[in-house]
């Protein structure tokens, strides 16, 4: 068995217990964001390039808003979840002692113990983007101004020459504020109290992030514009000063033509003049899509840092485009390709490449179980889900005569798409990551049938308890920040086989008395919990795999696990850099093909 697979599972549990965690009442999974990634690895202190406010702005409200709000005072929806306080980022006393370089390595790098992740998900120039963002958000426009006003007329004579991101990316604002008042053995002490000493140092952070001056915000594009205009197909007409046209197409797969009525929804995002305002949505227009697929629309406003999503809606479901910015000096923006796949219903396709099991004993006479399937669509269609009487993942089973709670879908999951009675899988180059959540009385034995084929299971129990079975292997015990937590793996289940094990014994630590406030703060717990444990049996298992590679000889393909290990790989590959777009597309449409045979 391939343990190597569980480190992926670590970051996945990891991110899950962060900024997306909910125990929605509606089962069906939200969509995720983007493939799973290793942890990310820290680049320099400082960025290379001056950091785009605007970008980090789109990325802090997909990322970070969840958890910290969407004006970054710690309120958000999911945060409120939490066991523990999301900071405010927003609040000028913790905004004003942190510098950039410790916000950089935070998002980096992650916080377990506060519920944060890596945001593996960040390449290092958008991690400095939103963290760019965040430290605008306790300033407000007049601040900065007052601090423009106060510097030129005080400092620029020794500091003309301006100062480099490495200069103050170490540096908190509270810092710099304290060098202007207090001077330096090369300048001396300035003559302003502490909040204009506050409002030059918030003034020249705007300078080393390049964050741009507020400007008016445009007057919102209506539906009064000419939908002619906006459909014309060659491009041939001359638009006005200031407006541009955005064009884009859609990569039709299905194997059938559109329909002739098929309409797609350009929408335009914007952060106004308040920097601790959200995006707001400026634009909305429609178009007819083109029998080629393409659509274009004219006479748009197309203001720098503007941004533009398209969207579609085939068979009953939202299809959209990846977004596309506008840069200084655009008059045409391309929007990235809309995918169309054919729909099926059939999920035989879908294969489970490892399914974690994690039971958590709550004091009050059940165990909670989080089980956390990791999986593919092999196929080149989208696969569509109807969730059964019972709300119930129609091949995902809970164990028998557990009680479920709900689904979530991890952090890094490829995008499900949502739908009126279930969720739909598109195509994707990566894995879907799905928890179901469920209590089960102690004394009962467990029965987990497993609808589709699994590769690799493992389970995990606290130290004390026993799992009695034929179909497991026991891998002893592995220490977790002082407790023993006890192993077991299982590989190879086949469709409609089930694993069936007896639980015995009682947790070696007591636990707790069950909170007043419910479930949901026991499973909160509970999954924290597990993220911490399985980063360090990801590493265990790692290293002790690592540590007998050397002996082996060079593997071939002997089993459908071979395969999909080969897959993750070249995608981790690819995600490193290591290896071009074009190889990897080549190599993977192998695998896969071989993976279908």
């Amino acid at each position: 068995m391939k343990l190597i697979r569980i480190t992926l599972f670590s970051l996945a549990i990891i991110l899950l217990t962060a900024c997306n965690f909910t125990l929605a009442e509606d089962v069906t999974p939200p969509p995720g964001y983007v493939p799973p990634t290793p942890a990310p690895t820290m680049g320099p202190l400082f960025p290379a390039q001056a950091p785009n406010v605007e970008n980090g702005a789109a990325i802090f409200a997909e990322k970070c808003a969840p958890c910290h709000g969407t004006t970054g005072m710690g309120d958000g929806a999911d945060g409120k979840q939490l066991p523990v306080t999301v900071p405010a980022l927003a609040l000028p006393e913790i905004a004003r002692k942190a510098s950039p370089a410790k916000w950089y390595t935070m998002v980096t790098q992650g916080n377990l113990e506060r519920f944060m992740p890596p945001f593996a998900s960040l390449n290092d120039q958008q991690r400095w983007d939103v963290i760019s963002y965040a430290l605008t958000l306790h300033t407000t426009k007049e601040q900065i101004e007052n601090g423009k006003i106060l510097y030129e007329a005080n400092c620029t004579t020794c500091h003309s020459a301006g100062f480099s991101q490495e200069q103050l990316s170490n540096k908190a604002q509270d810092v710099i504020a304290a060098l202007i008042t207090k001077g330096h053995d090369q300048f001396p002490a300035s003559k302003l109290n502490d909040a204009e000493a506050e409002s030059v140092a918030a003034y020249l952070r705007t300078l080393a992030f390049a964050a741009p001056q507020p400007t008016a915000t445009a007057d919102p594009v209506t539906e009064s514009t000419p939908a002619s205009d906006a459909a014309t197909p060659d491009g041939t007409e001359q638009t006005s000063a200031g407006l541009g046209s955005v064009r884009g197409s859609i990569d039709n797969q299905t194997g059938a033509a559109f329909p002739s009525d098929l309409k797609v929804t350009l929408r335009a995002y914007e952060h106004n003049a308040d920097p601790n305002a959200g995006p707001v949505q400026l634009l909305e227009l429609d178009a007819q899509v083109n029998a080629d697929g393409t659509f274009l629309f004219e006479n748009v406003e197309i203001p720098e840092n503007r941004i533009f999503v398209a969207d579609i809606t085939l068979n009953d479901l939202a299809l959209k485009s990846e977004y596309a910015i506008v840069k200084a000096g655009d008059t045409e923006i391309n929007i990235p390709p809309i995918r169309a796949y054919a729909v099926t219903e059939d999920f035989s396709s879908v294969q489970f490449t490892d399914v974690t099991v994690v039971f958590d004993f709550s004091g009050d006479g059940k165990v909670q179980v989080f089980s956390v399937y990791s999986m593919l669509n092999t196929s080149d269609n989208i696969v569509l889900i109807k969730m059964q009487e019972g709300q119930e993942v129609p091949f995902i089973k809970f164990p028998t005569g557990s009680e479920g709670l709900g689904y979530e879908a991890t952090q890094d999951s490829a995008a499900f798409l949502p739908t009126a009675d279930g969720f739909a899988m598109p195509p994707s180059e990566g894995t879907y990551g799905l928890i179901a959540f469920a209590t089960l009385p102690v004394d009962k034995k467990v029965e987990q049938l497993f609808v589709l084929p699994v590769n690799a299971v493992t389970i995990l129990i606290p130290e004390g308890v026993l799992a009695e079975s034929a179909q497991l292997t026991d891998n002893g015990l592995l220490d977790v920040q002082g407790s023993k937590f006890h192993g077991y793996s299982a590989s190879n289940f086949k469709a409609g086989e089930t694993l069936s094990f007896t639980l015995n014994g009682e947790p070696s630590i007591p636990v707790a008395e069950p909170q007043t406030s419910g479930v949901n703060q026991n499973l909160l717990i509970g999954v924290g919990v597990l993220g911490i444990l399985l980063i360090v049996i990801g590493g265990w298992l790692y290293l002790r795999e690592r540590n007998n590679a050397n002996d082996e000889e060079e593997e071939v393909f002997e089993s459908d696990e071979d395969i999909m290990d080969a897959i993750i790989a070249l995608d981790d590959l690819q995600r490193a850099g290591k290896i071009s777009d074009e190889a990897h597309k080549k190599r993977r449409a192998e695998l896969k093909e071989s993976l279908k045979r």
